[in-house]
């Protein structure tokens, strides 16, 4: 974007915010709940557009509450303080270990080399990669594009011997589709796979609602593990593969292998550690330990044993990216929930959805606005911030739906809805990039396998509940 039209979009934004802070609360709002409104959408418009980083456009939000003296200093900078945010960064470090000695790319080429014979069998081996990468790497642009894309690619590449452009660019179209729904549905599946997911955490506890890691992961194993073993086939049917079987894959692959050698000092200790924490996030609470503890105690000891440097974690620019972006939003939504616009934003939407409906209907229309309504969004985090805590509140006081299945359902739905676009989450654009798709054609196979994962999650997410006793 040049200069020029990012000062345009900023000016329109300026002179936005002016107008509606000229007009009187609305009916139900105080006046400081309605200003810390204007100056939280201003911020979320500016995040969506882009006409300068997301940490710049949270920055400018943060000094203008504070220059208009809707929130203190103090209370602006308390979201750096939340454990929420922490376990993001340390979450960042631990993810630069995983590429840092390449154990990522160990694990996929692993499994390239033993089901990697067909195209299906490829996909999977890259499913099980994502799979078990996804607890530890909470970007989903590091994990995405930094492990599993090159290695995708280079797979890629390697059908063009013997084959036309036409088979390899519909094969590779069906295995860039695998990789960045594979990253869409993982993300949903644990608290640590994505940015946003600690969030919802947060914005749950406001409504009184407690998602610990264990839980998050016991909730999404059932309709996560479906989502991601039928995804091939969803996907061969929308987007079917040319080449159906490479035997070159997996000698591609052992190659790989070869050239990296045995298991290197690092990443034994990156192994060991990815077990500790695995097991501290299951036990939380029975072993006294939170998500955060947890995490920082992975972080220390991977930089005791040399496997991760501190000019590495200084160097990390997405997680202290994240964090500032990150703790302003946290900050301005708790707000918008102490001050009452939350509730007043959900008395507006139960007003249009109306109460002739039965529940059932009603979670459904609030489940499909939720979802469907990502086609604005460019960013995960954005929806999560304007929409988590409305909708919640929503599908309780509508829906009759209990506090956690409702709040923990909106959550995994706000992973899922990053499929639906080119620009859904941080890592569509890098699989967009590969140009194996047109717009449309991404489009098309976005909304099909999204409404697939949304009803797999529904059916199977409700058994699993009942057994679970969350329903």
């Amino acid at each position: 974007m040049s200069k020029r039209s990012q000062n345009i979009q900023l000016c329109i934004l300026f002179i936005l915010g002016t107008i509606l802070w000229q007009l009187p609360a609305p009916e139900g709002l105080t006046v400081h709940g309605w200003h810390l409104l204007i100056i939280f959408m201003m911020t979320i418009i500016g995040v969506i557009l882009g006409p300068v980083p997301m940490s710049v456009t949270a920055l400018l939000g943060g000094l203008t509450c504070v220059l208009t003296k809707t929130l203190t200093l103090n209370e602006l900078l308390g979201g750096f303080s939340s454990s929420i945010i922490w376990i993001v960064v340390l979450a960042f470090f631990i993810a630069r270990c995983l590429i840092k000695t390449g154990l990522g790319r160990r694990v996929a080429y692993f499994f390239i080399s033993k089901i990697g014979h067909t195209t299906i069998g490829l996909s999977y081996g890259l499913i099980c990669t994502e799979f078990l990468l996804s607890p530890m790497i909470p970007s989903v642009t590091a994990r995405g594009g930094g492990i599993i894309y090159p290695v995708a690619r280079s797979i890629i590449d390697a059908y063009g011997a013997g084959n036309t452009q036409a088979a390899i660019r519909r094969t590779g179209a069906f295995i860039i589709q695998i990789c960045f729904h594979a990253a869409t549905i993982t993300s949903a599946m644990f608290v640590t796979a994505m940015a946003g997911n600690p969030l919802a955490v947060n914005l749950a506890s406001t409504m009184g609602v407690e998602i610990t890691w264990a839980t998050w992961a016991l909730g999404a194993i059932v309709p996560g593990l479906v989502s991601l073993l039928v995804l091939p086939l969803v996907v061969f049917m929308v987007c079917p593969p040319d080449i159906r079987s490479h035997e070159e894959s997996p000698q591609l692959a052992r190659r790989a292998l070869a050239e990296m050698g045995p298991l290197s000092r690092n990443e034994i200790y990156m192994l060991l550690i990815f077990v500790l924490l695995l097991f501290c996030w299951i036990m939380d609470a029975k072993i006294g330990l939170d998500a955060t503890t947890s995490a920082l105690i992975g972080v220390v000891s991977l930089l005791l044993a040399g496997v991760l440097t501190w000019d590495d974690a200084i160097s990390e620019k997405s997680a202290w990216d994240t964090m500032v972006w990150f703790a302003i939003l946290l900050t301005m939504s708790g707000f918008l929930g102490k001050l009452g616009v939350m509730q007043w934003l959900g008395t507006q939407i139960q007003d249009l959805l109306g109460e002739d409906h039965s529940p059932t209907v009603v979670i459904a229309a609030i489940l499909g606005i939720y979802i469907y309504i990502h086609y604005f969004f460019a960013s995960i985090t954005a929806h999560i911030t304007v929409f988590f805590v409305v909708f919640s509140g929503l599908l309780v006081s509508l829906g009759g739906m209990q506090p956690l299945p409702a709040a923990i359902m909106l959550a995994y739905a706000s992973s899922l809805s990053g499929s639906l676009t080119h620009y859904g989450n941080s890592v569509a654009p890098i699989f967009y990039g590969a140009k194996y798709l047109t717009t449309m054609e991404w489009w098309k196979v976005g909304f099909v396998v999204c409404t697939v994962n949304v009803i797999i999650w529904i059916v199977f997410g409700y058994l699993w509940w009942s057994l679970l006793g969350w329903i």
